[in-house]
């Protein structure tokens, strides 16, 4: 909003011209999503206390710990991401940019998913929301809009391209395929992220992370100059996704202040499932889907985990982990959880320079 106000004015008051340069918009949005969420977060706090007397409900089949020191925690504290997220982008960003709305769309949409399962959980104070399915098609559907408003957006071949890593100018087109397949990608983020998501601290980190990398990315393939000397697709318009990710930053620091352990309150699935789809279409519009794959491969790893305990139960009996997702794995084997997410923090850092090193080494 305030590029679209005082753009403009740039050439009457030179102090204006600051608003047109992409990383101080990026910078602001970061600030302002994290003073959000530091103004508004005590309060968040208390009237989700107040409303859930009994706290997030906790799953019985989890480690032991939990139904003692988790127990009364509330949830839905993803609402005070959004809010840092929504208000950061919305007052930073070029509000004309279709990319920005589409990613919008699938931060707000999948959030209002996650609140609609996390509140199903509080009322009924059980560990079941909405039912999977029903909660899969929505993802699913949210996405598709998504996916088919970039896709309309973007120029040829990009549009229903994916870029191969390292490759320069290597597309594989899938023609019409491409927009169910980008839409499993964002909706196989979110649930990645979801999975992710059983420590205090653990999932806000490595998201954190992975937004910092994409912004940086959304700047460089939105900017002709550098996409041309890195060798990489230039996606008009998507530096714009700088600002959003920026955005996304700053309210997740703001977050991380009130979940850092132990946690005054849980992000849920408003905030887990919007932030993994946020990460998903991001890739999507950046033209670095394979990418997110490195960048993210924590979430990855906890995703394989999950699906290796669950195709090992039911074909030999036996568990591969002592509990999946991993990081109750490394819970069974007597971590600490401290100790669990910041090492997980730190694999995070890694797999995110792997990540950008695909730009360059071409």
């Amino acid at each position: 909003m305030l590029f679209n106000l005082f753009s403009p004015l740039a050439d009457e008051a030179i102090v204006f011209n600051l608003f047109r340069y992409l990383t101080f918009r990026t910078g602001g949005a970061v600030v302002t999503a994290l003073l959000v969420s530091f103004v508004f977060g005590p309060s968040v706090i208390r009237w989700l206390k107040s409303k859930q007397r009994n706290g997030q409900p906790i799953r019985p089949e989890g480690p032991e710990r939990h139904l003692i020191e988790k127990q009364g925690t509330p949830t839905m504290g993803g609402f005070l991401i959004l809010l840092g997220l929504g208000i950061g982008t919305l007052l930073w960003a070029d509000l004309r940019n279709s990319y920005v709305w589409a990613a919008l769309l699938v931060t707000l949409g999948f959030g209002a998913v996650g609140f609609t399962d996390d509140y199903l959980k509080v009322v009924r104070t059980s560990h079941r929301g909405l039912p999977g399915k029903l909660k899969l098609a929505l993802e699913i559907a949210i996405a598709l809009a998504a996916v088919s408003w970039v896709v309309a957006t973007m120029r040829s071949p990009l549009d229903t391209s994916l870029a191969v890593p390292f490759l320069k100018d290597a597309l594989v087109n899938f023609g019409w395929f491409f927009v169910p397949m980008a839409a499993l990608i964002v909706v196989g983020a979110s649930n990645a992220v979801n999975l992710t998501d059983g420590l205090d601290g653990l999932a806000i980190g490595p998201v954190m992370i992975a937004a910092a990398t994409f912004a940086l990315i959304a700047y460089l393939v939105g900017n002709a100059v550098f996409s041309n000397y890195l060798q990489i697709h230039a996606v008009p318009g998507a530096g714009e996704l700088a600002v959003f990710c920026g955005a996304l930053v700053g309210a997740g620091l703001g977050f991380l202040w009130f979940n850092a352990p132990p946690a005054m309150v849980f992000m849920g699935d408003t905030g887990s499932l919007s932030m993994g789809g946020a990460l998903g279409i991001v890739s999507v519009i950046t033209k670095h889907e394979l990418v997110l794959a490195v960048v993210g491969g924590l979430f990855v790893l906890e995703t394989v985990s999950v699906i290796v305990q669950v195709a090992s139960f039911k074909l030999t009996g036996r568990r591969v982990f002592r509990m999946a997702p991993l990081h109750h794995h490394f819970e069974q084997k007597g971590w600490a959880e401290p100790t669990i997410v910041i090492r997980f923090w730190i694999i995070a850092v890694i797999l995110a320079l792997f990540g950008l090193a695909t730009l360059k080494l071409r």
